[in-house]
């Protein structure tokens, strides 16, 4: 009898205040790409009529990939963005120093790629300064665009990117090539031909281990892209083809 009136009072709760866990839940859930899309806080990638795509790099840099992967650009006359790892350009200045004087963007991807959701917005902080600042020593720039490892986003996140003055590009859901698992060229290069449109952001890597088949997939991408009709520019270039930008902290 006394389970019975104990089940009773539990039934008549729920009724009486339906769904409390659920709404919690619900306050507390993360906001959807539309919502950091339409105030212009992340970058998917920018529609535009103009046959424009960027091409773009995260984990580096590399002495061997980066530097194979620049001298592919340079035979397109291709201009792409590099989201840069802070300890890895502390270890190859050179390379960096390369991919500025050949006129490729250089963006911030943390200094040691840890997982942003297990650490807390004053660390990831660090991690982003700190990158600031070794790319500013060997290179004299300061980049405005940050990329998180694994491509999370959150409120926290965009707050922290915010206030050190980035903004964060992710890549079009569509162009992630997937190179990082070794799929095969083929399958690398049919996921950006078969997908390509204009304004994409497209996302490779040009470190995490052996990186011949983005390099060789690129040598297929490229020369048929460009007989598409598409210019290769920089993530900051492709920014310009939106008709209203907007700035940062503001509506």
């Amino acid at each position: 009898m006394n389970k019975m009136i104990t089940w009773c009072l539990i039934v008549g709760i729920t009724l009486l205040f339906p769904d409390q866990t659920g709404s919690v839940l619900a306050k507390d859930k993360e906001k959807e790409r539309e919502y950091y899309e339409t105030r212009g806080e992340i970058v998917w990638e920018v529609p535009t009529k103009s046959k424009v795509i960027a091409l773009t790099f995260d984990d580096g840099p590399d002495p061997r990939y980066t530097t194979q992967i620049a001298e592919l650009l340079k035979e397109y006359n291709a201009k792409a963005t590099f989201f840069v790892v802070g300890s890895r350009v502390k270890a190859h200045p050179q390379v960096v120093r390369l991919l500025m004087e050949q006129q490729h963007e250089l963006a911030n991807h943390t200094y040691t790629h840890p997982d942003v959701r297990r650490i807390s917005p004053a660390n990831l902080r660090e991690e982003v300064l700190a990158t600031q600042e070794e790319i500013y020593k060997h290179t004299g720039l300061r980049p405005h665009l940050f990329r998180p490892p694994g491509g999370v986003y959150n409120e926290s996140l965009v707050h922290v990117a915010k206030d050190a003055g980035f903004l964060v590009v992710m890549w079009s859901w569509h162009q992630d090539t997937r190179d990082w698992s070794d799929p095969g060229v083929k399958k690398i290069t049919n996921k950006v031909l078969n997908n390509a449109r204009n304004g994409d952001i497209v996302l490779f890597h040009d470190y995490g281990g052996n990186r011949k088949q983005t390099v060789d997939a690129l040598r297929e991408i490229m020369p048929e892209l460009q007989k598409r009709g598409y210019q290769f520019v920089t993530v900051s270039e492709l920014m310009k083809y939106r008709n209203q930008i907007k700035q940062l902290g503001m509506d």
